[in-house]
């Protein structure tokens, strides 16, 4: 319980702050690649549910441009997102601002995906456990199958990471990630 309510927040303060220091150069860069090659904004913001189910801003580099039809309507997703955007995607590299989000405490670095709003009304009561612990950048779930997982396999890796949080799974979880980063 100490590591989950002190430690683990300790924790991203210090490592976030760390890596965003660390990256601050790859920011910069990235920052000018994607206003160079899909405009501004260059940072992407959406409201994603939270600890306790409270909604925040979360920040991610902005991988689909603003192509409208000839009602002004935004294009379907697939048809907005271009190839570097695709590059972007596949290396992660649009989830560096979540770094920001994890500093300033609305995210962690490992614990369930944050999802839409708009999926908030469909969860199960054991669903809904994932709700528990702030949403992280990396999580159980990634770890094993990602997108390749059903919906109800990625909520009962949440719910176990959610009911089994530890120092030594975040330590797992991490040491996972960056086995499928690279």
């Amino acid at each position: 319980m100490i590591y989950r309510n002190y430690v683990k927040r300790l924790l991203d303060i210090v490592l976030s702050g760390c890596a965003i220091l660390a990256l601050s150069p790859v920011y910069l860069i990235m920052a000018i690649l994607v206003a160079v090659k899909l405009g501004r904004p260059i940072l992407f913001c959406q409201q994603r549910p939270g600890k306790n189910e409270e909604i925040f801003q979360m920040y991610k580099f902005r991988s689909m441009n603003d192509k409208k039809d000839e009602n002004g309507e935004l294009l379907p997703d697939e048809e907005r997102l271009t190839s570097f955007g695709k590059k972007l995607r596949a290396t992660s590299l649009d989830e560096l601002p979540e770094l920001i989000n994890i500093f300033i405490g609305n995210m962690s670095i490992v614990g369930p995906r944050p999802l839409l709003v708009k999926y908030l009304p469909y969860y199960t009561q054991e669903e809904k456990k994932r709700h528990c612990l702030r949403p992280g950048l990396t999580g159980l779930a990634q770890v094993n199958g990602r997108n390749s997982l059903i919906w109800e396999e990625r909520f009962k890796h949440d719910v176990y990471y959610v009911e089994n949080c530890s120092f030594w799974l975040d330590c797992k979880i991490i040491w996972m990630t960056i086995g499928k980063v690279l």
